[in-house]
């Protein structure tokens, strides 16, 4: 943000509220601690899952960069580790890694409690752990529904549930890494959109839950991003290649999404500058889910 454009608020006058600006020209709102909520997550301690790829992995060095205290989680420990030292090349504090799948229940424990052994509280939680796959009702076995749902569901539920406690005690923030496809209906991708779906209505409810304890709770629902997460759900170069062309048409913004612009999202709901805000499910997909789905 160029402050040096922020027109001056010295002669605001606090009415009921809300403020009322007078049309002379000053920068003294911009350089007090109002700027420093939006750029700073300074000394807040965030766990972050899903963080050995994609979205997880941006957010975790975005939050660096803001002077977060990182406990990352992911299931890929070599690319963890390389998250890790692009968080400490960039000044941070050495993070926390807690490596391991969170499907399993003993993880998820020793992910929690790793945490407040080493920083003594949560701020933050960062549910970015997920995975992407493919199937209509007719070739969506049982098996692969279960996964889906054990992952982007079931794990981020029992997390959050060890979470929250530790979250009253300092009245932090939860975002979930939730998908345009929980609120959008596309044909091919049953259990992923059924997942993504349940996270909003759990982002809702508990945000509606915890808000008297002041724990806000928002989602990210990301349309198409570049990451390799429709690799991984078996897409080959030729399929992914035409797949991106196609978001020139389905997003209204004519391109996929970075991770960097999610990151940015997410950072901004954990922060302070988001202090008045619970229970959204933010579209950070280039205006797709304005658009119709053919």
């Amino acid at each position: 943000m160029n402050y040096r454009s922020v027109p001056d608020a010295s002669n605001c006058v606090i009415t009921g509220g809300r403020s009322t600006r007078s049309s002379t020209n000053t920068t003294e709102i911009m350089a007090s601690g109002d700027a420093f909520k939006v750029s700073s997550l300074k000394g807040k301690v965030a766990l972050i899952t899903g963080a050995s790829s994609g979205i997880g992995a941006g957010t975790s060095v975005l939050f660096a960069k803001l002077g977060a205290l990182l406990a990352l989680n992911g299931r890929d420990v070599e690319n963890l580790n390389k998250i890790a030292k692009q968080c400490t090349d960039c000044g941070a504090a050495e993070p926390l890694l807690v490596p391991g799948d969170l499907t399993d229940e003993e993880t998820v424990k020793k992910t929690v409690e790793q945490t407040i052994a080493r920083f003594g509280r949560l701020d933050v939680l960062v549910n970015s752990a997920g995975i992407l796959a493919m199937g209509s009702i007719e070739a969506t076995d049982l098996a692969q529904y279960d996964k889906v749902m054990n992952i982007n569901v079931r794990s981020v539920y029992h997390l959050t549930q060890l979470c929250v406690p530790h979250l009253i005690k300092t009245k932090g923030s939860i975002v979930n890494v939730s998908s345009i496809n929980g609120q959008r209906s596309f044909p091919g991708v049953l259990a992923y959109c059924m997942s993504k779906s349940a996270i909003d209505q759990f982002t809702r409810c508990i945000a509606l839950e915890l808000a008297c304890k002041q724990v806000r709770v928002n989602s990210v629902c990301p349309g198409v991003i570049i990451t390799d997460v429709h690799k991984r759900a078996g897409l080959d170069e030729d399929q992914y290649a035409q797949f991106l062309a196609k978001c020139k048409q389905t997003h209204a913004l004519g391109r996929p999404g970075e991770v960097e612009e999610v990151a940015h999202s997410i950072a901004f709901l954990a922060s302070d500058a988001a202090s008045f805000i619970t229970g959204v499910n933010l579209p950070i997909d280039g205006g797709r889910h304005a658009m119709c789905p053919r």
